[in-house]
C-alpha cells in the first residue's frame, strides 16, 4: 500500500474537524431541558414511619410518625435573653417579685441602672431575699458582678449564693479571680462539698453569668429520699458542674444532709454583706419527663 502523505494544511483541517465534533457532543450533553418539559416533582420525605422496630421498653417505634412532637418555644433574640416561656424574676426595674426570707416583707435591696445590689451592712435593708414564686425542676439564668473594688480575702470577697428549694441547696457566688479560698467555697461550687470543674471567673466588677439546670429532690411518704437533687452549671459559658448530685441541704462547716420538704420552693439570693450586683434573672419550669 502506498504511503499516505499529509500536508500541514490537511492536518490542520483534521484537527479543526475533531474539535468541532467534540464541541457539538459537549453542547448536546449540557443542553438544557426544553422549556415546555414537565418539572420533576421534589423527592418526598416521610414525616415518620409505622413499620419500624419498637424502642426498648418504650411504646414508640424508631421514627414513629404518631409520637407527639416537642412543643415550640421561641428563644430570646440574643444570648442571655429570656425565651418566650420564661418567668422574668428581674427585668431591671424593681424587686416586686422578691421578699425578705426571714420577715416575708418586700425585698429592699438597692435597685438602680438596671441592676440590684446587696445593701450596705448598716443600711437596715439587708437580709437574704427569695422569689415569691416557687420552683422545682428549673432552668435559671442569672447575671452577677462582684465589687470592682477588692476588699477582703477568701470568703470576704464578693460572697453571695444562689439557693434552691427555699434556701436549702446553695450554688456559691464568690470573687474567685486570683483569690485563694477553700476549694468547695469557690464560685460555682456546691458549697461545702463539690468544687467546680474549673475556675471560670472574670475580673472583679465584670458581669458574669450562671446558666443552671436544677433538679429538685423527691421524697416518699416516710421522708426517705427517692431522688437526690442534681445541678448542672455553666459559668460564663464554661461547664463547671455536670449533673452533680447534692449530699443534701448545704451549710457552713458541716456535712450536708437531706431533710424532707416540698418539691417546689423559692429561689433565694444570699446577703453576705458584700455589695454584689445582679441583673437579667429569669427561670423556666422544666418537665424533665416530657416526650417520653
Amino acid at each position: 500500500m502506498p504511503l499516505m502523505r499529509f500536508t500541514s494544511l490537511t492536518i490542520a483541517l483534521l484537527v479543526t474537524a475533531a474539535t468541532a465534533l467534540h464541541a457539538a457532543e459537549d453542547q448536546k450533553k449540557n443542553k438544557p431541558a426544553a422549556a415546555n418539559a414537565a418539572p420533576q416533582p421534589p423527592k418526598v420525605h416521610p414525616t415518620g414511619y409505622t413499620d419500624t422496630p419498637f424502642l426498648p421498653g418504650n411504646k414508640w417505634r424508631v421514627h414513629d410518625d404518631s409520637r407527639p412532637r416537642p412543643k415550640v418555644v421561641t428563644p430570646g433574640k440574643k444570648p442571655g435573653a429570656p425565651p418566650k416561656d420564661a418567668v422574668i424574676l428581674f427585668d431591671g426595674s424593681d424587686l416586686s417579685g422578691w421578699i425578705n426570707q426571714k420577715t416575708g416583707e418586700p425585698a429592699q435591696w438597692n435597685v438602680k441602672d438596671g441592676f440590684f445590689e446587696v445593701p450596705p451592712r448598716d443600711s437596715g435593708k439587708g437580709g437574704t431575699i427569695c422569689t415569691k414564686e416557687k420552683f422545682g425542676d428549673v432552668q435559671l439564668h442569672i447575671e452577677f458582678a462582684t465589687p470592682s473594688e477588692v476588699v477582703g480575702v477568701s470568703q470576704g470577697r464578693g460572697n453571695s449564693g444562689v439557693f434552691f428549694c427555699g434556701g436549702k441547696y446553695e450554688l456559691q457566688i464568690l470573687d474567685s479571680y486570683k483569690n485563694k479560698s477553700y476549694a468547695d467555697g469557690q464560685a460555682s461550687s456546691l458549697y461545702g462539698y463539690k468544687p467546680p470543674l474549673v475556675n471560670a471567673s472574670r475580673k472583679p466588677g465584670e458581669w458574669q453569668s450562671y446558666d443552671i439546670i436544677f433538679e429538685a429532690p423527691e421524697f416518699d411518704k416516710n421522708g426517705k429520699v427517692t431522688k437526690k437533687a442534681y445541678i448542672t452549671v455553666f459559668h460564663n459559658g464554661v461547664l463547671t458542674q455536670h449533673r452533680q448530685e447534692y449530699l443534701g441541704a448545704t451549710g457552713h462547716k458541716k456535712v450536708a444532709q437531706y431533710v424532707p420538704h416540698e418539691k417546689e420552693g423559692a429561689i433565694c439570693l444570699q446577703d453576705h454583706k458584700n455589695p454584689t450586683r445582679f441583673r437579667n434573672i429569669w427561670a423556666r419550669r422544666l418537665d424533665l419527663n416530657a416526650n417520653e
